[in-house]
């Protein structure tokens, strides 16, 4: 009965005395054992053994104050990240953006949009790209407002990318984590980044508010 039974994450099916397949907590104890880089840091700065121990204990939680609050916060063990500055804040879209505008090279095509990643691919591969690497900030903001269509998709994309439960133009938390989660560690102001971006502070990024926090123009 439960073979095609979906769960949310955190809890695993189970058949009741009816026969009927049903979803119960996940034992964080009986979780499968992890290698160190499997180790996740929640929100309360505490690590985990992995993903599957985080979101049990999310759900033994549930309808708690800490249930709500607990979230995946990055990949990795728990550490210390450095406070994100005014100076970094400001200057980490133009990082963030020439980080997205080399993702089409490198992305396999996808069959999907394949017309248009061909186009894509025909903007960015030539003598005007700035290549991927360690840049200062004035080179990649001369760069920006140079070759601004070439930015203009990779942001689109992105945010595409990410929302994708429901699709409604609007990232939810979970929606920003696989983006959010695997870059805390090298980036600190990320998490600084998507809560300024914002705006109205409803706890979600709209489209709109996406694309103002990378100067794209409307």
């Amino acid at each position: 009965p439960c073979r095609n039974f979906h769960c949310k994450r955190g809890k695993v099916c189970r058949v009741d005395k009816q026969g009927k397949p049903t979803c119960i907590c996940q034992d964080p104890t009986a979780c499968p054992s992890t290698k160190d880089y499997e180790h996740v840091c929640g929100t309360d700065n505490k690590t985990y053994d992995g993903t599957c121990q985080l979101f049990g204990t999310k759900c033994q939680l549930e309808g708690t104050k800490k249930g709500r609050q607990l979230h995946l916060d990055y990949m990795g063990s728990c550490k210390y990240i450095p406070y994100c500055t005014d100076h970094e804040v400001d200057q980490f879209p133009l990082r963030m953006r020439d980080w997205l505008k080399n993702i089409p090279i490198s992305s396999p095509l996808n069959k999907k949009c394949q017309f248009l990643c061909v186009q894509v691919k025909k903007i960015y591969q030539n003598d005007k790209r700035l290549m991927s690497g360690d840049h200062t900030f004035e080179l990649l903001l001369h760069d920006f407002e140079k070759n601004y269509h070439m930015y203009v998709y990779p942001v689109h994309w992105q945010f595409h990318q990410l929302d994708q439960h429901p699709v409604d133009r609007l990232l939810t938390h979970s929606e920003l984590v696989p983006l959010r989660a695997s870059l805390v560690p090298m980036e600190h102001c990320i998490t600084r980044f998507f809560q300024e971006c914002d705006g109205d502070q409803d706890k979600l990024i709209a489209l709109k508010e996406w694309c103002h926090c990378f100067g794209i123009k409307e």
